[in-house]
């Protein structure tokens, strides 16, 4: 068997602290902790953004691969649309026959089957697509929109089940090419299901009404009832080869959209990464480990694109906030952070160790919809707040003390800096505000003005060098400050504001947050000093959280306003990291 040193060249080394570069794959003995440690690239499983549609969907079946993907037909208003994916663009091609929306499809990008679907009125039509054109062929033979279906790779061998023909229907039928033949029903009837797999292995899952969690494996012959989804919900997106493989995606659970993703093993469901934008009646394509998303309603041309074991950043779980809370600000870094304000709690202030998070001493004036600024738990400064406030308050680790206020009472502000170098900016009064002020250490002065008025912003940066990002009204304007003027750059992947942030003008991270009226997301961008790029979203989609960070590739996410219920603040705590970690093995 290969030893240590035979692969790496060297035997393991002892160290009174961890390396400070350490190699990927390389262990080591941490003497003062008496532990054995190794540093490894880390890895997640989730979405990111892929090339837009052309046209916005809604209710859109799909086929094919992440790479080779169909998205046919769209609602509300019925349209014959098709476009095709290359694993970057989507192109326009040849057009259905009938125009119509909450249809099912299968097959490949060159060999695919479209069937039932609402024109408004409920439709048994049938098409074929060889890759150039759309063929209609025999009828199903019981009308319905808002069916699943399975046929994964072919058009000679295909699933209709679900949906509804004026009334809820649990109808099965399978095709063999030429004809539709109606085989066992679904244990139980129902719309808005989602549906993967073959003729003769397939799976159907969520659905509504009531809204379910329901899942039924078919075999070729019948359907079984299996395990729940961990969500009960409908209109998600699938996506998968067999019964025993499939990934569920999206959705709606009776409340609101979601963006939780599930992944079958022909057992059990799992919760795996989530996607960036919460959504429903998506439409799907691909495997379990490589799938493909695109539309939503309302209807979207966003496109997200799902793979497992992607090499990058990801969230974990970190040490929950002693007390819930939304509307909150932040300062420090992810080992040492400060969490101050925000609703219900006001005052509230709390220290993070990386670890941990302990109470300390209050704000004097409590308040919520605050800024802070600061780059440890040990020296911040709180800013503005609701009413509006002007009030100021510098922490010294230990106690907060009123400092001279702001110019400009204002609330939903931003900042970033530190105790004694910070920038404030953005903001409400009314009306928003563009105003930007510069802290010394003792007086804020008005410097020069944001190029657009917003409130909600997300700020990271120093007092010479920061970035202002989205805001209300609903934008993805991102602004660069040189420490006299603020200049467009290249903005968000996606309009949102009430996220949080953390990092420098060349290496920043924004999470969390949403558009209105939809504001709960938990996409992640990270910027590079040029673009933005989506990553891994958040465990936990929220607003109104607190942030903070030193760079892009650790930062940390606390509290807010979450809307799965119960829809109400959140004492959750998430750590980013991107790049090699080091993990302890064991301990002595």
């Amino acid at each position: 068997m290969a030893e240590y040193k035979g692969i790496h060249g060297t035997k393991i080394q002892n160290y009174t602290s961890d390396p400070a570069n350490p190699l990927t794959g390389q262990v080591w003995f941490n003497d003062t902790s008496a532990s054995l440690k190794f540093e490894y690239q880390s890895t997640f499983n989730g979405w990111s953004t892929g090339g837009n549609l052309n046209v916005v969907r809604s209710f859109s079946a799909g086929a094919g691969t992440q790479t080779a993907a169909l998205a046919i037909g769209t609602g509300p208003s019925p349209s014959a649309v098709t476009e095709a994916y290359n694993g970057t663009n989507w192109t326009a091609v040849n057009a259905l026959n009938t125009g119509r929306y909450a249809l099912a499809a299968g097959g490949t990008q060159t060999a695919a089957l479209a069937f039932g679907g609402q024109t408004p009125t409920k439709v048994a039509n049938t098409e074929t697509w060889n890759g150039t054109n759309w063929t209609e062929v025999n009828d199903l033979n019981t009308a319905r929109s808002l069916l699943a279906g399975a046929g994964n790779g072919t058009t000679t061998a295909g699933l209709a089940f679900g949906g509804t023909t004026g009334s809820v229907t649990a109808v099965t039928e399978s095709w063999n090419g030429t004809n539709w033949t109606e085989v066992n029903d679904l244990n139980t009837a129902r719309p808005r299901l989602a549906g993967v797999g073959t003729q003769t292995s397939a799976l159907a899952f969520g659905g509504s009404p009531p809204n379910t969690a329901i899942t039924e494996l078919w075999n070729g012959t019948n359907w079984t009832e299996v395990a729940d989804l961990g969500t009960a919900r409908y209109g998600m997106g699938g996506a998968g080869v067999s019964n025993t493989s499939a990934l569920a995606f999206g959705g709606n659970n009776g409340t609101v959209a979601v963006g939780v993703t599930e992944s079958w093993n022909g057992t059990a469901w799992t919760e795996t990464g989530n996607l960036n934008v919460s959504r429903f009646y998506i439409g799907g394509a691909g495997t379990s480990t490589v799938a493909l998303g695109f539309g939503s309603q309302p209807a979207s041309t966003a496109t997200e694109e799902f793979k497992i074991a992607t090499v990058g950043g990801s969230w974990s779980t970190g040490g929950s906030m002693n007390t819930a809370r939304k509307y909150l600000a932040g300062a420090g870094t992810q080992t040492a952070a400060l969490a101050f304000g925000g609703q219900p709690t006001g005052g509230a202030t709390e220290k993070y160790n990386g670890t941990n998070w302990t109470e300390v001493n209050d704000l004097n004036t409590a308040r919520n919809n605050l800024a802070g600024a600061g780059a440890s738990n040990t020296a911040a400064l709180a800013f503005g707040g609701n009413g509006p406030k002007a009030v100021t308050e510098n922490w010294n680790g230990t106690n907060w003390t009123e400092v001279n206020d702001l110019n400009q009472a204002r609330f939903r502000i931003a900042g970033c800096g530190t105790n004694t170098a910070a920038l404030a900016f953005a903001g409400e009064g009314p009306p928003k505000y563009a105003l930007t002020e510069l802290w010394n250490g003792t007086n804020w002065t008005e410097v020069n003005d944001l190029n657009q008025a917003k409130d909600s912003v997300a700020g990271f940066g120093i007092s010479t060098a920061a970035i202002a990002v989205g805001g209300d009204p609903g934008t993805a304007n991102t602004e660069l400050w040189n420490g006299t003027n603020w200049t467009e750059v290249n903005n968000l992947g996606s309009v949102r504001y009430k996220m949080g942030a953390g990092g420098t003008q060349t290496s920043g991270i924004v999470f969390g947050g949403g558009p209105s009226p939809v504001y709960v997301l938990n996409n992640t961008e990270t910027w590079n000093g040029t673009n933005w790029t989506a990553v891994g979203g958040l465990s936990v989609a929220r607003y109104s959280l607190g942030g903070a960070g030193a760079s892009n590739t650790a930062a940390l996410a606390f509290g807010g306003y979450i809307q799965s219920p119960p829809a109400d603040a959140t004492a959750s705590t998430e750590e980013w990291n991107d790049g090699p970690q080091s993990r302890t093995i064991g301990t002595s």
